[in-house]
Protein backbone atom coordinates (compact mmCIF):
# COMPACT_ATOMS: atom_id res chain seq x y z
CA UNK A 1 0.00 0.00 0.00
CA UNK A 2 1.03 3.64 -0.35
CA UNK A 3 1.11 5.05 3.07
CA UNK A 4 1.14 8.51 4.39
CA UNK A 5 3.51 8.76 7.65
CA UNK A 6 1.80 11.74 9.57
CA UNK A 7 5.36 12.48 11.69
CA UNK A 8 4.97 15.12 14.74
CA UNK A 9 8.54 15.41 15.47
CA UNK A 10 7.86 12.67 18.40
CA UNK A 11 9.25 9.15 18.89
CA UNK A 12 5.58 7.53 18.23
CA UNK A 13 4.88 8.56 15.02
CA UNK A 14 8.83 8.13 14.15
CA UNK A 15 8.66 4.58 15.16
CA UNK A 16 4.94 4.38 13.51
CA UNK A 17 7.02 5.33 9.99
CA UNK A 18 9.54 2.68 10.80
CA UNK A 19 7.50 -0.17 11.15
CA UNK A 20 4.86 1.01 8.29
CA UNK A 21 8.38 0.37 6.35
CA UNK A 22 9.04 -2.64 7.90
CA UNK A 23 5.86 -4.20 6.43
CA UNK A 24 6.97 -3.51 2.90
CA UNK A 25 4.40 -0.54 2.45
CA UNK A 26 5.76 2.45 0.01
CA UNK A 27 5.59 5.22 2.97
CA UNK A 28 6.19 8.84 2.37
CA UNK A 29 6.36 11.19 5.71
CA UNK A 30 4.90 14.43 5.95
CA UNK A 31 4.85 16.60 9.08
CA UNK A 32 2.53 19.36 9.53
CA UNK A 33 2.62 23.01 9.86
CA UNK A 34 -0.05 24.31 11.79
CA UNK A 35 1.13 27.63 12.88
CA UNK A 36 2.01 30.66 11.21
CA UNK A 37 3.79 32.15 13.85
CA UNK A 38 5.93 28.96 14.52
CA UNK A 39 8.15 30.96 17.14
CA UNK A 40 4.71 31.80 19.20
CA UNK A 41 4.63 27.77 19.81
CA UNK A 42 6.40 26.02 22.57
CA UNK A 43 9.82 25.25 22.71
CA UNK A 44 12.25 22.71 23.93
CA UNK A 45 11.75 19.82 22.01
CA UNK A 46 7.95 18.71 23.84
CA UNK A 47 7.16 17.42 20.51
CA UNK A 48 4.14 18.18 17.59
CA UNK A 49 4.04 21.88 16.08
CA UNK A 50 7.23 23.47 16.77
CA UNK A 51 10.58 24.05 14.42
CA UNK A 52 12.34 22.05 15.63
CA UNK A 53 9.58 19.61 15.64
CA UNK A 54 9.77 19.24 11.96
CA UNK A 55 13.60 19.29 12.12
CA UNK A 56 13.31 15.87 14.23
CA UNK A 57 10.64 14.63 11.83
CA UNK A 58 12.94 15.40 9.11
CA UNK A 59 15.82 13.61 10.64
CA UNK A 60 14.18 10.35 11.33
CA UNK A 61 12.42 10.59 7.43
CA UNK A 62 16.52 10.74 6.62
CA UNK A 63 17.23 7.52 8.53
CA UNK A 64 14.47 5.56 7.10
CA UNK A 65 14.94 6.22 3.52
CA UNK A 66 11.63 7.77 3.45
CA UNK A 67 10.90 10.97 1.01
CA UNK A 68 9.70 13.43 3.52
CA UNK A 69 7.46 17.04 3.15
CA UNK A 70 6.28 19.48 5.05
CA UNK A 71 2.09 20.67 4.50
CA UNK A 72 0.98 23.64 5.82
CA UNK A 73 -2.01 23.63 7.46
CA UNK A 74 -1.87 26.59 9.55
CA UNK A 75 -5.05 28.53 8.05
CA UNK A 76 -7.26 25.31 8.37
CA UNK A 77 -5.84 24.96 12.21
CA UNK A 78 -6.47 28.38 13.77
CA UNK A 79 -10.24 28.12 11.97
CA UNK A 80 -11.04 24.71 13.05
CA UNK A 81 -8.56 24.06 16.39
CA UNK A 82 -8.20 27.50 17.96
CA UNK A 83 -11.30 29.18 17.07
CA UNK A 84 -12.94 26.11 18.06
CA UNK A 85 -12.09 26.20 21.20
CA UNK A 86 -12.32 29.81 21.94
CA UNK A 87 -15.26 29.74 21.12
CA UNK A 88 -16.38 27.16 22.83
CA UNK A 89 -14.91 28.40 25.94
CA UNK A 90 -17.28 31.54 25.17
CA UNK A 91 -19.85 29.46 24.81
CA UNK A 92 -19.56 28.04 29.12
CA UNK A 93 -18.10 24.67 27.35
CA UNK A 94 -15.07 22.82 28.05
CA UNK A 95 -13.64 21.53 24.78
CA UNK A 96 -10.44 19.12 23.76
CA UNK A 97 -8.54 20.91 21.34
CA UNK A 98 -6.53 17.52 21.07
CA UNK A 99 -9.53 15.56 19.91
CA UNK A 100 -11.00 18.66 17.58
CA UNK A 101 -7.17 18.40 15.86
CA UNK A 102 -7.24 14.77 15.33
CA UNK A 103 -11.04 14.68 13.65
CA UNK A 104 -10.50 18.12 11.59
CA UNK A 105 -6.66 17.97 10.67
CA UNK A 106 -5.57 14.57 10.94
CA UNK A 107 -8.14 12.49 9.90
CA UNK A 108 -10.20 15.14 7.64
CA UNK A 109 -7.99 17.53 5.86
CA UNK A 110 -5.11 15.23 6.21
CA UNK A 111 -6.32 12.39 4.60
CA UNK A 112 -8.39 13.81 2.39
CA UNK A 113 -5.29 15.36 0.72
CA UNK A 114 -3.33 11.98 1.03
CA UNK A 115 -6.21 10.04 -0.46
CA UNK A 116 -6.13 12.72 -3.89
CA UNK A 117 -3.06 12.05 -3.85
CA UNK A 118 -3.27 8.28 -4.38
CA UNK A 119 -2.42 7.38 -0.97
CA UNK A 120 -4.41 4.05 0.56
CA UNK A 121 -3.54 5.14 4.30
CA UNK A 122 -2.21 7.59 6.62
CA UNK A 123 -0.20 5.94 9.53
CA UNK A 124 0.01 7.83 12.77
CA UNK A 125 1.67 7.23 16.22
CA UNK A 126 -1.37 6.99 18.24
CA UNK A 127 -1.67 4.23 20.67
CA UNK A 128 -5.16 2.43 19.88
CA UNK A 129 -6.07 -0.69 17.98
CA UNK A 130 -7.91 -1.13 14.73
CA UNK A 131 -9.19 -3.93 13.24
CA UNK A 132 -11.26 -4.48 10.40
CA UNK A 133 -13.88 -6.89 10.49
CA UNK A 134 -15.97 -7.68 7.36
CA UNK A 135 -14.53 -4.25 6.14
CA UNK A 136 -16.16 -2.41 9.12
CA UNK A 137 -13.50 -0.96 11.22
CA UNK A 138 -13.16 -2.12 14.86
CA UNK A 139 -11.43 0.57 16.92
CA UNK A 140 -10.12 -0.40 20.26
CA UNK A 141 -8.15 0.53 23.25
CA UNK A 142 -4.03 -0.19 23.69
CA UNK A 143 -2.54 -2.42 24.78
CA UNK A 144 -0.65 0.33 26.65
CA UNK A 145 -3.83 1.30 29.33
CA UNK A 146 -1.03 4.51 30.46
CA UNK A 147 -0.63 5.44 27.04
CA UNK A 148 -3.82 4.53 25.50
CA UNK A 149 -5.34 7.58 22.90
CA UNK A 150 -8.55 5.75 21.87
CA UNK A 151 -10.60 8.74 23.41
CA UNK A 152 -8.94 11.22 21.20
CA UNK A 153 -10.05 8.99 18.10
CA UNK A 154 -13.21 7.76 18.90
CA UNK A 155 -14.66 11.29 16.64
CA UNK A 156 -13.57 9.30 13.72
CA UNK A 157 -16.28 7.73 11.28
CA UNK A 158 -16.01 4.55 9.77
CA UNK A 159 -14.61 5.83 6.60
CA UNK A 160 -11.40 7.51 7.71
CA UNK A 161 -10.35 4.32 10.11
CA UNK A 162 -10.76 2.28 6.71
CA UNK A 163 -7.97 4.53 5.83
CA UNK A 164 -5.96 4.72 8.91
CA UNK A 165 -3.03 2.85 10.45
CA UNK A 166 -2.13 2.44 14.26
CA UNK A 167 1.30 0.62 13.99
CA UNK A 168 1.87 0.91 17.89
CA UNK A 169 -1.33 -0.39 19.22
CA UNK A 170 -0.17 -3.77 20.41
CA UNK A 171 2.62 -1.91 22.02
CA UNK A 172 3.87 -0.32 25.17
CA UNK A 173 5.93 2.92 25.09
CA UNK A 174 8.90 1.41 26.71
CA UNK A 175 9.19 -0.76 24.39
CA UNK A 176 8.63 2.05 21.60
CA UNK A 177 11.34 3.99 23.55
CA UNK A 178 13.75 1.18 23.46
CA UNK A 179 13.18 0.08 19.17
CA UNK A 180 13.41 3.86 18.40
CA UNK A 181 16.97 3.97 20.09
CA UNK A 182 17.99 0.42 18.40
CA UNK A 183 16.80 2.01 15.17
CA UNK A 184 19.44 5.26 15.83
CA UNK A 185 16.67 7.24 15.84
CA UNK A 186 17.10 10.63 17.85
CA UNK A 187 13.84 11.14 19.21
CA UNK A 188 13.89 8.00 21.29
CA UNK A 189 14.36 9.92 24.56
CA UNK A 190 12.14 12.79 23.29
CA UNK A 191 9.94 13.70 25.95
CA UNK A 192 5.97 13.49 25.51
CA UNK A 193 4.15 16.81 24.89
CA UNK A 194 0.91 17.10 27.36
CA UNK A 195 0.19 21.00 26.65
CA UNK A 196 -2.00 22.50 24.40
CA UNK A 197 0.70 23.24 21.54
CA UNK A 198 -0.77 26.67 20.75
CA UNK A 199 -0.84 28.42 24.27
CA UNK A 200 3.17 27.94 24.95
CA UNK A 201 2.81 29.00 28.67
CA UNK A 202 -0.02 27.17 29.70
CA UNK A 203 -1.74 30.03 30.95
CA UNK A 204 -5.26 29.19 28.91
CA UNK A 205 -7.21 31.58 31.54
CA UNK A 206 -4.69 34.50 29.90
CA UNK A 207 -4.88 32.92 26.71
CA UNK A 208 -8.41 33.34 26.24
CA UNK A 209 -8.68 36.76 27.70
CA UNK A 210 -6.52 38.18 25.50
CA UNK A 211 -9.27 36.80 22.66
CA UNK A 212 -12.39 37.58 24.32
CA UNK A 213 -11.49 40.44 26.34
CA UNK A 214 -13.07 40.82 29.91
CA UNK A 215 -17.16 39.56 30.08
CA UNK A 216 -17.74 40.67 33.81
CA UNK A 217 -19.79 38.92 35.81
CA UNK A 218 -20.93 37.82 39.25
CA UNK A 219 -19.45 34.37 41.41
CA UNK A 220 -22.93 33.24 42.68
CA UNK A 221 -23.32 30.84 46.16
CA UNK A 222 -25.41 27.65 44.67
CA UNK A 223 -27.10 27.37 48.16
CA UNK A 224 -27.97 31.12 49.13
CA UNK A 225 -27.88 32.81 45.94
CA UNK A 226 -25.42 35.65 47.65
CA UNK A 227 -22.77 37.09 45.27
CA UNK A 228 -19.62 36.08 46.35
CA UNK A 229 -17.53 37.89 44.53
CA UNK A 230 -16.82 39.17 40.70
CA UNK A 231 -14.69 37.72 37.61
CA UNK A 232 -13.70 38.70 33.84
CA UNK A 233 -15.76 35.92 32.30
CA UNK A 234 -17.39 32.84 32.58
CA UNK A 235 -14.20 31.66 29.74
CA UNK A 236 -11.72 31.50 32.48
CA UNK A 237 -13.21 28.84 34.46
CA UNK A 238 -14.46 24.83 33.65
CA UNK A 239 -17.03 22.95 35.81
CA UNK A 240 -15.64 21.25 39.03
CA UNK A 241 -12.67 23.77 39.29
CA UNK A 242 -11.13 24.53 42.71
CA UNK A 243 -8.61 26.74 42.82
CA UNK A 244 -8.27 30.61 41.41
CA UNK A 245 -12.04 30.99 42.03
CA UNK A 246 -11.85 34.47 43.18
CA UNK A 247 -14.54 34.38 46.30
CA UNK A 248 -14.01 37.28 48.77
CA UNK A 249 -15.56 35.06 51.87
CA UNK A 250 -15.26 31.41 52.75
CA UNK A 251 -18.01 29.07 52.75
CA UNK A 252 -19.92 28.78 56.26
CA UNK A 253 -19.03 25.18 56.69
CA UNK A 254 -15.35 26.13 56.06
CA UNK A 255 -15.49 23.69 53.15
CA UNK A 256 -13.72 24.73 49.88
CA UNK A 257 -16.01 25.66 46.93
CA UNK A 258 -16.15 24.56 43.19
CA UNK A 259 -17.39 25.83 40.08
CA UNK A 260 -20.94 23.95 39.43
CA UNK A 261 -22.06 25.72 36.47
CA UNK A 262 -21.28 28.26 33.35
CA UNK A 263 -24.09 30.75 32.23
CA UNK A 264 -22.28 32.72 29.46
CA UNK A 265 -25.37 35.15 29.13
CA UNK A 266 -25.71 36.43 31.88
CA UNK A 267 -22.03 36.00 32.75
CA UNK A 268 -22.71 34.01 35.94
CA UNK A 269 -20.19 31.39 38.02
CA UNK A 270 -22.29 29.19 40.10
CA UNK A 271 -20.15 27.45 43.21
CA UNK A 272 -20.98 25.14 45.52
CA UNK A 273 -19.78 22.30 48.00
CA UNK A 274 -18.13 18.95 45.69
CA UNK A 275 -21.27 16.64 46.79
CA UNK A 276 -23.39 19.29 44.08
CA UNK A 277 -21.10 17.90 41.34
CA UNK A 278 -22.06 14.61 41.28
CA UNK A 279 -23.64 13.70 37.72
CA UNK A 280 -25.94 10.58 37.12
CA UNK A 281 -27.24 11.55 33.86
CA UNK A 282 -25.22 12.80 30.71
CA UNK A 283 -26.98 13.72 27.26
CA UNK A 284 -24.71 14.21 24.54
CA UNK A 285 -25.00 15.15 21.18
CA UNK A 286 -23.89 14.50 17.59
CA UNK A 287 -22.86 11.19 18.06
CA UNK A 288 -20.32 9.08 15.66
CA UNK A 289 -20.28 5.29 15.39
CA UNK A 290 -17.01 4.04 14.62
CA UNK A 291 -18.03 0.93 13.83
CA UNK A 292 -21.33 1.42 11.66
CA UNK A 293 -23.13 0.48 14.94
CA UNK A 294 -25.46 2.61 16.77
CA UNK A 295 -27.07 1.58 19.98
CA UNK A 296 -30.13 -0.74 19.79
CA UNK A 297 -31.75 -0.28 22.69
CA UNK A 298 -31.09 0.11 26.41
CA UNK A 299 -26.80 -0.90 26.25
CA UNK A 300 -24.36 -1.88 29.43
CA UNK A 301 -21.21 0.18 29.01
CA UNK A 302 -18.22 1.72 30.16
CA UNK A 303 -17.72 5.34 29.18
CA UNK A 304 -14.89 7.78 29.49
CA UNK A 305 -15.04 11.83 29.71
CA UNK A 306 -11.61 12.67 30.09
CA UNK A 307 -8.50 11.71 27.49
CA UNK A 308 -6.70 10.52 30.50
CA UNK A 309 -9.89 10.70 33.09
CA UNK A 310 -11.37 7.39 35.30
CA UNK A 311 -13.97 5.01 33.59
CA UNK A 312 -17.57 4.62 34.71
CA UNK A 313 -20.08 1.88 34.63
CA UNK A 314 -23.08 3.04 32.31
CA UNK A 315 -26.35 1.91 31.09
CA UNK A 316 -26.64 3.57 27.49
CA UNK A 317 -29.22 4.39 24.65
CA UNK A 318 -29.95 6.76 21.49
CA UNK A 319 -33.25 8.58 22.19
CA UNK A 320 -34.42 11.06 19.06
CA UNK A 321 -30.66 11.21 18.14
CA UNK A 322 -28.93 11.75 21.41
CA UNK A 323 -27.16 9.91 23.51
CA UNK A 324 -28.47 9.20 27.26
CA UNK A 325 -26.63 7.86 29.72
CA UNK A 326 -27.39 6.64 33.15
CA UNK A 327 -24.63 5.99 35.67
CA UNK A 328 -24.20 3.26 37.63
CA UNK A 329 -21.98 5.66 40.70
CA UNK A 330 -21.72 9.36 39.99
CA UNK A 331 -18.69 11.21 38.36
CA UNK A 332 -17.48 14.65 39.18
CA UNK A 333 -16.64 17.57 37.26
CA UNK A 334 -18.33 16.40 33.89
CA UNK A 335 -18.84 19.12 31.73
CA UNK A 336 -20.89 20.13 28.33
CA UNK A 337 -18.08 20.55 25.75
CA UNK A 338 -16.51 17.64 26.98
CA UNK A 339 -16.48 14.52 24.28
CA UNK A 340 -17.92 11.09 25.92
CA UNK A 341 -16.72 7.65 24.95
CA UNK A 342 -18.47 4.74 25.22
CA UNK A 343 -16.51 1.07 25.73
CA UNK A 344 -17.85 -2.33 25.52
CA UNK A 345 -15.30 -4.60 27.75
CA UNK A 346 -14.51 -7.94 26.05
CA UNK A 347 -11.70 -10.58 25.87
CA UNK A 348 -9.91 -8.85 22.83
CA UNK A 349 -9.47 -5.30 24.71
CA UNK A 350 -12.57 -2.10 25.30
CA UNK A 351 -13.59 -1.80 22.11
CA UNK A 352 -14.79 1.64 21.14
CA UNK A 353 -18.91 1.33 20.57
CA UNK A 354 -19.20 4.97 20.11
CA UNK A 355 -18.77 9.06 21.00
CA UNK A 356 -20.69 12.26 21.44
CA UNK A 357 -20.83 15.52 22.81
CA UNK A 358 -21.90 16.28 26.15
CA UNK A 359 -24.61 18.58 26.03
CA UNK A 360 -26.87 18.38 29.46
CA UNK A 361 -25.81 17.00 32.68
CA UNK A 362 -28.09 16.22 36.02
CA UNK A 363 -27.54 14.77 39.18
Amino acid sequence: MRVLAAMSGGVDSAVAAARAVDAGHDVVGVHLALSAKPGTLRTGSRGCCTIEDSHDARRAADILGIPFYVWDFAERFTEEVIESFVGEYAAGRTPNPCVTCNEKIKFEALLDKAIALGFDAVATGHYARLSHVDGVPELRRSADNGKDQSYVLASLTPEQLRHSMFPLGDSHKTDVRAEAERRRLAVAHKPDSHDICFIPDGDTKKFLERRLGERPGDLVDAETGAVLGRHTGVHGFTIGQRKGLGVEHPAADGKPRYVLSLEPVSGTVTVGSADRLAVREIEADRPIWPGERPLDGPTECVIQVRAHGGTAEAVAEVVHGEVRIQLREPLQGVAPGQVVVLYRPDARGDLVLGSAKIARTAA
